[in-house]
């Protein structure tokens, strides 16, 4: 599992129906996480619980030190999580990425969905896109203060597959 984070004044995301239909806001957050969520063939629950419980406790907010000592929940913040399987997008060969290693919706959409829920079981509000659409992501990056954080799979895990 991969995730991008970028701490925000704010973000919001717009989804681009297909067809003559307009633009729409799917999610909006104040102050907090943008996290564009890449999933692997390979991924399962405990590499999304040991994200979500990552990312709640990242203390990435200046406290009154002007020392990144606040997590989320400390400021009030919430999360605009958007699905990106260009995450896994390998560019090594030619010029066209190879996208073999992104997890397959069937796969991918579950393991997103406890994601978020895992979020929303602590308390951070949560916002999303909408897994598979085209969607413009308007962000105001405060910082700027961006992460890249990944959870590979651990055989161990994987044995019970």
């Amino acid at each position: 599992m991969r995730v991008l984070l970028q701490r925000v004044a704010r973000a919001e995301v717009r989804i681009r129906p297909d067809g003559d239909a307009l633009p729409y806001v799917s999610g909006r957050i104040g102050r907090g996480f943008l996290l564009l969520v890449g999933l692997t063939h390979t991924d399962t629950d405990a590499e999304v619980a040991w994200m979500a419980d990552k990312i709640a406790g990242l203390r990435l907010f200046a406290d009154a030190d002007d020392k990144l000592n606040l997590s989320l929940a400390d400021v009030q913040g919430g999360a605009l999580v958007v699905s990106q399987f260009t995450l896994y997008g390998d560019a090594r060969k030619g010029r066209r990425p190879s996208f073999v290693d992104a997890a397959r919706p069937e796969t991918a959409v579950p393991l997103y969905e406890r994601f978020v829920a895992l979020l929303r079981d602590q308390d951070i509000p949560v916002a999303t896109g909408v897994f598979g659409a085209m969607m413009d992501v308007d962000l105001v990056n405060d910082g700027p203060v961006t992460l890249w954080l990944e959870r590979e799979a651990t055989p161990a895990a994987n044995a019970t597959l």
